[in-house]
This record gives C-alpha cells, sequence and structure tokens, in this order.
C-alpha cells in the first residue's frame, strides 16, 4: 500500500508567499474571511468503522512518530491563539477520546490567554466515563455523531453494537452540564433516512440540539456518489411531516448550519448542506491535522507542513508567516460542483472534521 492509498499526500510544501497580502496579523484570505476558528485533529485513529467514512477493516493509522507531541500540539494552538487571532479550538480526531492526554491538551489550551472557546466532537463511545473530566479540564461545548436510535442499523452503520455506550455518553455529558450538547446525524438513503422525525423527538425530549449534515465526499473508499446522498431539501421535506420548522432569527456568521425553530422553538435543528447549498463565502475554519499539516479547507488537496518547521528549529514568528500565507492562498469555494473536481487524498478520519 502506497503513501497516496494511505491518504497521505506525496508532497507538502508552504504556499508561495504573496506581496498583496495586507500586513493583518489575523488569518486572513484574499476574498476577505477570517479564520477565527481552528479545527484540530487529534488522532487519524477511531474506534468505529462507519461505512461511509471507512472500510469495515479500517485504515492503516499514523506512524506514532508522524503524530504531534503534546508540546508541538500546544505551541501550535498557543501560536494560533496569541498571534493569528483564533477564538475558537474544535477538537477532533479520528475520535479525539482515543488521544493520550486528551484531559491536559485542554486545560492547557484552555488557560491562554485570551482564553479560546473549546469544543469536542466525538462518537460518544467512552464518553459517559470522561464527560466530568473533559468539562473540568474546560470544555465548553460538545458534538456527539449518532445516526439511528436503533441498535441494530447503529452496528450495521458503524459495524461495532455500541450505540448503548453513545446514549450513555450523551446523558453523561448533560449530567456534567456539558452544553449546549449537540448531536450530528448522516441520513443514508435506504438506511436511516426514515428517522428523520424520530431523532429529532428524542433530541428535544432530552434538551439536545439536533444537526442534519450531508453525506460529504470525504470517504476512505471514494465511493461517495452524489445521486446516494440525502440533500437538505430531502431532510427538511421529512422533518416537516412532524413538525413545523421556520427560520432561526439569530444572525448565522460562518456557523455551517441553517437553524431553524422547530414549532416556534425555543427548539431548534440545524441542517448542514455543505454539498448543495455550500457556505464556503462565510467560512471562518483553519484545520490542523494530527501530523502538523494545515489545510485552509476541508477539502483542500494541498497542504502546509508546520511539523517540519517545528522539528526544524523554525521560530514562532516564522510558523506564524507560514500559516498566514497558507490561509492567504485559499481558494472561494471547495468546488464540489465544478466538473473538474477531485475528492482529497486523504479521509475524513484523517483531516477532522
Amino acid at each position: 500500500m502506497t503513501a497516496l492509498d494511505l491518504g497521505i499526500p506525496a508532497v507538502r510544501r508552504a504556499a508561495p508567499r504573496d506581496p498583496a497580502r495586507p500586513a493583518d496579523p489575523r488569518l486572513v484570505d484574499s476574498f476577505g474571511r477570517v479564520a477565527t476558528d481552528l479545527r484540530i485533529s487529534l488522532t487519524d485513529r477511531c474506534n468505529l468503522r462507519c461505512s461511509y467514512c471507512m472500510p469495515a477493516e479500517g485504515l492503516d493509522w499514523m506512524p506514532r512518530a508522524e503524530q504531534l507531541t503534546d508540546d508541538e500540539l500546544l505551541r501550535l494552538i498557543t501560536i494560533a491563539v496569541r498571534d493569528l487571532g483564533v477564538e475558537e479550538l474544535r477538537f477532533t480526531g479520528g475520535e479525539p477520546l482515543l488521544r493520550k492526554g486528551l484531559e491536559g491538551i485542554i486545560a492547557a489550551s484552555a488557560a491562554l490567554e485570551p482564553r479560546p472557546d473549546i469544543s469536542l466532537t466525538t462518537n460518544g463511545v467512552g464518553l459517559a466515563r470522561r464527560a466530568e473530566a473533559l468539562a473540568a479540564a474546560g470544555v465548553n461545548r460538545l458534538n456527539v455523531s449518532m445516526d439511528t436510535l436503533q441498535e441494530e442499523r447503529f452496528a450495521s452503520i458503524t459495524r461495532r453494537d455500541r450505540l448503548s455506550d453513545v446514549l450513555d455518553g450523551l446523558a453523561g455529558a448533560r449530567a456534567a452540564g456539558l452544553n449546549p450538547i449537540k448531536i450530528n446525524t448522516v441520513l443514508l438513503r435506504g438506511v436511516n433516512d426514515d428517522e428523520a422525525v424520530p431523532l429529532l423527538r428524542f433530541a428535544i425530549d432530552n434538551g439536545y440540539e439536533l444537526r442534519f449534515i450531508e453525506q460529504m465526499p470525504l470517504d476512505a473508499q471514494h465511493g461517495w456518489e452524489r445521486s446516494e446522498m440525502v440533500t437538505a431539501g430531502e431532510v427538511m421535506q421529512r422533518l416537516r411531516e412532524g413538525f413545523e420548522l421556520t427560520p432561526d432569527p439569530t444572525e448565522r456568521g460562518g456557523a455551517p448550519a441553517e437553524r431553524w425553530l422547530v414549532d416556534g422553538g425555543p427548539a431548534v435543528v440545524g441542517v448542514i448542506a455543505s454539498v448543495t447549498r455550500p457556505f464556503c463565502g462565510a467560512c471562518d475554519r483553519t484545520r490542523l491535522t494530527a501530523d502538523g499539516q494545515i489545510r485552509s479547507c476541508l477539502f483542500a488537496r494541498t497542504e502546509t507542513d508546520l511539523r517540519a518547521m517545528l522539528r526544524g528549529g523554525s521560530t514562532d514568528a516564522e510558523i506564524a508567516d507560514v500559516w498566514r500565507d497558507a490561509m492567504w492562498g485559499k481558494l472561494a469555494g471547495h468546488g464540489i460542483d465544478d466538473p473538474g473536481f477531485l475528492q482529497p487524498d486523504r479521509p475524513m478520519s484523517a483531516i477532522g472534521g
């Protein structure tokens, strides 16, 4: 198996410097956007095998030597918050709960000045026993991925019989005071697309906020087909069979989800239509992979190597400048509708959500 098969780009180099970039210390791009939200992948490993993400046998995981150490990771996070204007940190995976020392990384990040908003995206397996420690470390908000309320379907989709663990994790997070707790759901045609209404009812009854996410071309198998995707329009149609939905008047800003009041509120539901209604024009995200690569877009096909700079003796100022240059070169959009669109080499598990 080659490096490309593993989803690791063969060439990683910094974006060329552009003299047109303004003398702005923040992560600005040439379209006027400013990245203030850093998505941090802590590992490419996962303890589930969701069918729309990876094959049943899993993947060849990143060698430990390629992964950023805690000190390296925290150095980059510090540069982002202190020097580049990052205000929000979202820790992702793979599955971030598999990262040793997670609570210590979060606590150190929460101690930074100015103090960033900290969130975590997890599959919920193992969350019940760690929710209190995560809250104490500084997690403000939580997203839990869950695509079904039916045990057999959960086992079929994830290839693991762990739905009860996820439900326990949600309850444990709520008891620990992590709020809001959002549930991320992907509807799959002919698999769980009849559960839109039951999932929303479950979320409302338990005080969670449900968000439906269109299936994106980020699977390791490269088997995504647009015609098979359940679109945001279809999700809304199904939800309206059980609820009255009206637009949430709250300003959306750079948030990926369109929010709707359910039966007049206060409950809301979100729909993330990355494919059919892209929100690239308001994107405020920058991404750091577990092996120290900066990605300006979830669907980017190029990366900028900060790990080599860390291990090569570069100063914080030099790293910050390269990071700024990488974000200045961000494209206007992901281009999924472009006939020449190519899926990223890395799958979602290696990029981070």
